[in-house]
């Protein structure tokens, strides 16, 4: 499976765009054989398991231009890469407690002409600044997540303005439930855009 997969499901997607989405991999195949950023096994799946699962956001929610995103404990650059290609009006703010990844996320950006990414090796508890919208990808529980970094959404309770989008595998459920009061909750099945087996129990959540 290939770029053309983004194509497919993002069919408005710009020619300049859709180069970018194309060079990708090989930017990341590059790195990846110095700065292990994406396990080697899941490069044969690349386009499916990293770019098109972090533009699930993509489907769910339209990053409008100038809005403020942060991408926390963003790894090699994901959801946050695919998100500020297919948004490139947006301002995003890619952070990482450990500096190997940045580097990698800093250079796939001046790479690819991206001059809507900021990454910033540090420890999300040590930004201050306040966002629209805060997306990750699995990097701990969805109670958790919101404890991090609610304090720093721009506004909350408002569906519409933005808050955590979080993409989540597996039985979330019981997560969800042990979400503090305060937030509201939504979860969207990824299948409800993506036909491809690999999104089967795959979600992004809402916490607003």
């Amino acid at each position: 499976m290939d770029y053309t997969i983004v194509k497919k499901y993002f069919p408005e997607i710009t020619e300049n765009q859709l180069n970018q989405f194309q060079s990708l991999q090989p930017l990341y195949e590059d790195w990846n054989s110095k700065i292990n950023v994406i396990s080697r096994k899941d490069m044969d799946s690349f386009y499916e398991h990293h770019v098109l699962h972090s533009l699930a956001i993509a489907k769910y929610f339209t990053l409008l231009p100038g809005m403020k995103v942060m991408d926390v404990g963003t790894g090699g650059g994901f959801p946050g890469i695919p998100l500020a290609i297919m948004f490139p009006q947006t301002n995003f703010m890619l952070v990482d407690s450990i500096g190997k990844k940045i580097k990698v996320v800093q250079a796939v950006a001046e790479s690819l002409g991206l001059t809507n990414v900021t990454a910033v090796q540090e420890r999300v508890e040590k930004i201050n600044d306040k966002f629209d919208v805060i997306t990750s990808r699995g990097v701990t529980r969805l109670p958790e997540i919101a404890g991090w970094v609610g304090n720093k959404l721009r506004i909350h309770n408002d569906i519409e303005a933005g808050g955590i989008l979080y993409l989540k595998g597996g039985d979330i459920d019981q997560e969800l439930r042990e979400v503090p009061k305060n937030w509201k909750r939504k979860s969207t099945s990824i299948t409800k855009w993506f036909a491809e087996p690999f999104f089967v129990e795959k979600y992004v959540v809402h916490l607003y």
